[in-house]
């Protein structure tokens, strides 16, 4: 028996490749699907079955187009309101064999109502379950989000209770295998770590030790997350199939010209806060690859064009992918760095970064009409600010930062710069003029001893 893991950096997210004897399943896998065919094909396996935890909200699901190379079948849970078309039902106590693996589903409502839990047995000894693949339930150091059914939000947190205790009731030897590691949208408290056990989590989870049922579903009714607009998308899309799955894509390189003439596409600059400080084309988008799959879905329009500046092919094939991954297909060419637009003698613009001393005198002269304004989450806000900081989420930026002068300068800081530079790009866009990006942000802020408050 093997099983393996596919990490999709940026979103964040965990699947599976779990094989036996020559059969093979794969766990929610991702929409570039190469990889579960690579490990097919190197254990002399076949992939019979294709088990989906939940309908993702966070990137395009690649089991329509793993089913189609295939011939596997995809397993989903119940969601009579949505139906997936692609997939047949799985319900509670149903089995799958294949080799010496044993899959048995748990329904495990909450995070959505279609999740499912899949328990995994090993026949060979079979003394309680290896380990469990949980989607969004349960994860290492935190549980699924609630917020998707605001008119239903103290039910589903009590139906996440119960599945929760669903869970733990295989046992503490169990191995956790979640959908997602840290850094995703999926939840805000996940441990830095891959691995863990359900012994290990229900004595150190922190929503886990909340063994009450009102006080857990209060926990998670106080929480606050927050939903980008391409979450509909892929709502739309994992409820209809993803379509084709896409390769290792490198859009066809352009000219300095086609960056200032775009036709209506979306100029998106990938290459990274410090490039895009220095120089960039003027109207562009600061995304930097890295950040893409947390920060397009803000901005992004999936139903135009999008033109990428990038570092090199290497980094504008990446972004492609990654693009891919949360349903944006239409990356129609990228340009290489931005010194052929300087030779051209075509104008470009930059970005001042100031420093904490420069941040903290004129924080000290309250200098006028001028504005710090801190786009982090609301929770990091209220956990500590510089005091007269303004807060505005990057990602409901530019609506949220309406009341601040646009003829006025504005510092935009974050924790550490990366996000103040995707809010710059936001406000130079729709009309600020006077603006620039502490760097180092809060963590500078605190490196230097400097005072924070809490609360708003």
């Amino acid at each position: 028996m093997i099983l393996e893991k596919i990490k999709s950096d940026g979103l964040a997210h965990l699947s599976y490749f779990l094989g036996s004897g020559s059969e093979a399943a794969v766990i929610d896998p991702r929409r570039d699907i190469e990889a579960y065919l690579d490990l097919a094909r190197r254990n002399g396996m076949r992939i019979v079955h294709i088990f989906e935890t939940h309908r993702n909200e966070d990137l395009v699901s690649g089991a329509p187009a793993l089913a189609s190379v295939t011939g596997a079948k995809i397993w989903h849970g119940p969601n009579p309101a949505e139906p997936i078309v692609y997939a047949d039902t799985a319900r509670q106590g149903d089995g799958f064999a294949f080799g010496d693996a044993r899959i048995e589903v748990l329904e495990t409502p909450g995070h959505t109502d279609d999740s499912l839990s899949y328990a995994l047995h090993d026949s060979s000894y079979d003394d309680g379950a290896v380990g469990v693949f949980t989607g969004d339930a349960l994860f290492v150091g935190d549980v699924g989000r609630t917020d998707f059914y605001p008119d239903r939000k103290r039910e589903v947190a009590g139906l996440l209770f119960d599945s929760l205790r669903k869970i733990l009731s295989l046992g503490d030897q169990a191995i956790l295998y979640p959908a997602h590691g840290a850094g995703s949208v999926c939840g805000s408290g996940m441990a830095d770590r891959e691995f863990s056990t359900l012994g290990h989590e229900r004595a150190n989870n922190p929503r886990l030790r909340i063994e009450d049922r009102e006080a857990f579903i209060d926990a998670k009714v106080a929480e606050h997350h927050y939903q980008p607009p391409y979450f509909r998308l892929m709502e739309q899309l994992n409820a209809e199939g993803g379509g084709r799955s896409p390769r290792d894509l490198l859009p066809p390189p352009v000219g300095p010209e086609a960056l200032y003439d775009l036709g209506g596409a979306q100029l998106v600059d990938v290459r990274g806060v410090a490039d895009f400080a220095g120089a960039h084309v003027p109207g562009a988008y600061c995304i930097p690859s890295d950040m893409i799959a947390a920060f397009a879905g803000w901005f992004l329009d999936a139903d135009r064009d999008i033109v990428l500046v990038a570092r090199d092919a290497d980094q504008a094939a990446g972004s492609t992918r990654t693009l891919a991954r949360i349903g944006y297909d239409r990356v129609v060419g990228y340009h290489a760095g931005i010194v052929p637009v300087a030779t051209k003698d075509r104008a470009f613009a930059s970005v001042p970064l100031v420093d904490t001393q420069a941040v903290n005198e004129r924080v000290d002269q309250r200098a006028d009409r001028w504005t710090l304004l801190d786009v982090r989450s609301v929770d990091e806000f209220e956990a500590g600010h510089v005091e007269g900081a303004q807060h505005a989420y990057v990602g409901e930026l530019p609506s949220a930062a309406e009341s601040l002068a646009k003829n006025a300068p504005v510092t935009v800081m974050c924790g550490s710069g990366a996000r103040a530079s995707i809010a710059a790009s936001i406000l130079l866009q729709t009309g600020w003029t006077d603006v620039d990006v502490y760097l180092g942000s809060m963590k500078a802020w605190k490196a230097g001893g400097y005072r924070t408050i809490e609360g708003r």
